[in-house]
């Protein structure tokens, strides 16, 4: 049972979608129907999960009931099922307010010409829009038809013909993505591309120029791309996330546009989900770390061979440190790899330790075996699951049977903290950086050119109340258009209340959505009373401008 959905699964099993939809951008609201099909059965009633959604009617059942409001999980909508029935159609319309879509005006987006619409289903936001069985346990294929005005393509994660889109791969309901807007298309490669608003396609495709080379550096290590064509899309800035692993179509933050390709870990890490979380899917939220710590794990592998082994070490050495930093602000509970959500909403379990913990977990698994037969297991593992849900007690008796190890496996998933055994990163550039921090806090002159950004990252993590003012003429961090070195940067100005920076930090909070950026500034700015009543007022002018998940994120810090 996934606590996290209505739907018994175990009674009738979903196993087709036709989705036919009309977008409304004056209403901000999809109007149409959702035909779901199924194996036909005797069962009584088949129970669907849905969220703010106005049921119109259900055709051959017979009869429906949409259930009370849970404030996490929606309403059930219980549907008589006709003896010997294999379909039922549900027409219906979303709310304006559904969690799952953000309409954008167009001052919102980058042409600032045209709305926009995207969706965000993981976790369970897919019962918002659609009418479905939402639980990663269940995987289905789909078909859908989009109507949109005309100069507002529709795309979906999905093959694509026109309005018309097809997912012949059976997917968990969070992977059903749609976006409609101001779109234009670059090719990236024979197999792959990217959609962007007609001002950032450009910068897009030249930052995503190794795309290609990523998709065969995995394929060379663990199997063939199962999922046809590998796009991204890069979406306006409210998006909450870096990206979001949607197969064939990549949903991407603009704001790792940083011009050096400096920032492209993002894109092998999505890439990597059509491996693991695509292809192998974890069956709960509680299991959700077999989905992001596999991905992380083989995002530092696709980084490792196409920019060398320095930049991953550098990578997974910043990671390591933000992994400790943030699990001192969570609970024990939150601090195990199979997290308990029970009573909450899974979103809750979205932070570093599913990602970062698991990875590490892995790369200790990998030291003690090697490289070579880790390398061997993936890919079987990748093949014996393929297009299955899986739990980590799956996971567990597979790896027991495969691949014997000594790592101590229950500490590792269902104990809080870090195992000593773990087979910590190290960056030998660090140390170089470390020794020219030191040189600058003395006042000297260092030599920085040929710093990526992980080195300026950590030259600022490094330094010890520094005289920001000179750090910024020195090298004019506040004009970067690196949002992850321009964050940092920010952060280090709230903490020493470094008044030049204020109107640059309400700039940066107005225009970008990610919540990687907005939590730790919001946190930081409310540790002071002073603070604190600056991002009450930023957060006033900005929150609209949020998307849903990231607004409920920071309504809870502001304590609305």
């Amino acid at each position: 049972m996934d606590i996290h959905s209505f739907s018994r699964p175990g009674e009738i099993r979903v196993r087709h979608l036709s989705l036919d939809l009309d977008v409304d951008f004056d209403k901000h609201i999809l109007t149409g129907s959702a035909t779901l099909h199924f194996d036909a059965t005797s069962r009584p009633e088949l129970v669907l999960d849905t969220r703010d959604l106005d049921i119109r009617s259900v055709t051959n059942a017979a009869g429906f009931e949409l259930g009370p409001k849970d404030k996490i999980l929606g309403s059930p909508l219980r549907i008589a099922v006709t003896p010997g029935a294999s379909w039922v159609r549900v027409d219906y319309s979303t709310s304006p307010d559904a969690s799952g879509l953000q309409w954008l005006d167009p001052p919102q987006t980058a042409g600032k010409r045209q709305p926009f619409l995207y969706t965000q289903s993981q976790a369970i936001h897919a019962r918002s829009w659609i009418p479905l069985q939402d639980t990663p346990a269940v995987r289905i294929t789909y078909e859908a038809r989009v109507r949109t005005p005309e100069g507002l393509p529709a795309v979906m994660a999905a093959e694509r013909a026109g309005g018309h889109f097809r997912m012949t791969k059976p997917i968990p309901s969070y992977l059903i993505a749609l976006a409609a807007g101001d779109l234009e298309f670059r090719p990236l490669g024979g197999r792959s591309g990217v959609f962007a608003e007609p001002s950032v396609v450009a910068a897009a495709a030249s930052e995503f120029a190794d795309t290609e080379a990523m998709i065969r550096a995995v394929e060379e290590m663990y199997g063939p791309y199962r999922w046809g064509r590998y796009d991204l899309l890069v979406l306006p800035p409210s998006f909450p996330f870096g990206g979001m692993e949607n197969p064939c179509l990549t949903f991407a933050t603009p704001t790792i546009l940083a011009g050096d390709k400096s920032l492209v870990a993002l894109v092998a890490h999505e890439l990597a989900h059509s491996w693991s979380g695509n292809l192998v899917t974890n069956a709960t939220w509680s299991d959700f770390w077999l989905n992001e710590g596999f991905t992380v794990y083989l995002e530092g592998r696709i980084i490792e061979k196409l920019y060398g082994a320095e930049r991953q070490a550098m990578e997974a050495t910043l990671a390591r440190r933000e992994l400790d930093r943030e699990m001192e602000s969570l609970a024990e509970a939150d601090r195990v790899l199979h997290i308990p959500l029970e009573g909450r909403d899974p979103d809750d379990g979205c932070t570093l330790v599913p990602y970062e913990k698991g990875a590490l977990l892995l790369r200790t698994i990998e030291r003690e075996v090697g490289r070579d037969r880790f390398d061997a297991f993936l890919r079987c593992y990748f093949d014996h699951f393929a297009f299955q849900s899986i739990t980590t007690a799956d996971f567990l008796d597979y790896l027991r049977r495969e691949l014997p190890t000594s790592v101590p496996l229950e500490e590792w998933i269902y104990r809080p903290g870090i195992p000593p055994s773990a087979a910590e990163p190290h960056s030998d550039a660090f140390l170089r950086v470390d020794a020219a921090a030191a040189c600058w806090q003395r006042g000297e002159a260092i030599a920085t050119s040929g710093w990526t950004t992980h080195e300026w990252l950590h030259f600022l993590r490094t330094l010890q109340d520094p005289d920001l003012a000179r750090l910024d003429r020195e090298f004019q961090f506040s004009q970067t258009g690196n949002s992850e070195i321009l964050c940092q940067w920010l952060l280090m100005a709230v903490r020493a209340q470094y008044d030049p920076a204020w109107p640059l930090l309400e700039t940066f909070l107005c225009s970008v959505g990610r919540r990687k950026f907005l939590k730790p500034l919001y946190a930081e700015l409310l540790k002071t009373s002073e603070g604190g009543e600056r991002a009450r007022q930023i957060y006033a002018k900005a929150r609209s401008s949020y998307h849903p998940i990231a607004q409920r994120t920071l309504d809870a810090m502001m304590g609305r």
